[in-house]
């Protein structure tokens, strides 16, 4: 026995910074934005920590599940930045909910919520959990150059989370891996080493993403992985309710959407007031259609993601609640 989803969560930064905001320091405008990407907004934190998200999200995702902090047997948070390099984001997450178990983060880019899903259906088949609470929270906007028009206009701010418990929601799952750092890369921070040789400002001080590349790899990976995933739960296209891809780009969600056997209308984003928010992304469209009493009980729902490493997951879902 694997997991079902008994709840879900969100949250977003106060500060939305639409296109028409940013065309002000920035040599762009809406209409090249939204025509590109999809996106007309994005949150960023301003007063808020990632943690503080999290937080959020996951006390908001207990509740929608109506179960405690204490009966959660592990917390997986999944993201590229915490508050620290350690402790782990979870640690403070667990901390501030009041919770007991064990806590550790996973850091698969904008797959890490597939993957953290992934890594929970290791613990329930071996029957050494019956809660778990997976978080996705990402603080994109302290990552980015925010004079590179063709990367910080992409991504926001935010946090999804979730509510696992036994159960037989989850029918397949797949994650993968192809090395690759030319594509997609985020430097590290460094210290003030007056040895390292490395330090001069530069570019590589930020994210830094081939566009085409991505893309390319994007909708390959895409279509590919939720052939399988259905192919593996012994589901075919026509059985999918569902499709809630990853928020990276509304061209690369069209284009999957025609080389996909699968009804546009089953493919849903909300990118336009989010942005790219890496792994939070799918998590938080879950939880908004959700609390909108889209799902009901019976219902296919596939998750895609892709990002950096390069990764990608996949899965399948029968919704239960």
């Amino acid at each position: 026995m694997s997991f079902q989803i008994l709840g879900t969560g969100s949250a977003h930064p106060v500060c939305s910074q639409t296109n028409d905001d940013l065309s002000v320091f920035l040599d762009t405008s809406d209409e090249w934005i939204s025509t590109r990407t999809g996106i007309k907004s994005r949150y960023v934190c301003t007063t808020e920590t990632i943690s503080d998200l999290a937080v959020q999200a996951g006390r908001a995702a207990l509740q929608n599940a109506g179960i405690t902090p204490e009966e959660l047997d592990l917390i997986l948070c999944s993201t590229i930045r915490g508050d620290y390099i350690t402790p782990a984001l979870a640690c403070i997450v667990q901390k501030s909910l009041g919770a007991t178990c064990p806590a550790f983060d996973i850091n698969a880019a904008c797959s890490g919520f597939v993957y953290a899903l992934d890594v929970a259906d290791g613990y329930f088949v071996r029957k050494r959990v019956k809660k778990v609470l997976v978080v996705a929270a990402e603080e994109m906007s302290k990552l980015l150059d925010w004079k590179d028009r063709r990367t910080c206009v992409l991504f926001g701010d935010a946090a999804g989370a979730a509510v696992l418990g036994e159960g037989e929601g989850l029918r397949s799952i797949r994650i993968t891996t192809t090395g690759n750092s030319d594509a997609l890369r985020i430097p590290h921070v460094r210290g003030s080493s007056p040895f390292d040789k490395t330090q001069a400002e530069s570019a590589e001080s930020f994210l830094y993403m081939d566009g085409q590349e991505v893309y390319k790899f994007a909708v390959a990976a895409m279509c590919n992985d939720v052939r399988i995933v259905l192919e593996e739960a012994g589901f075919t296209e026509e059985d999918v309710d569902y499709v809630l891809p990853h928020q990276a780009n509304l061209r690369i969600i069209e284009t999957a959407k025609k080389k996909l056997n699968i009804p546009a209308e089953k493919f849903h984003v909300n990118i336009s007031r989010y942005g790219n928010t890496s792994s939070a992304g799918v998590a938080i469209l879950m939880d908004e259609m959700h609390r909108a009493g889209k799902f009901h009980p019976g219902d296919v729902l596939v998750l895609s993601t892709f990002g950096g490493g390069l990764t990608t997951g996949a899965c399948t879902l029968v919704w239960t609640v």
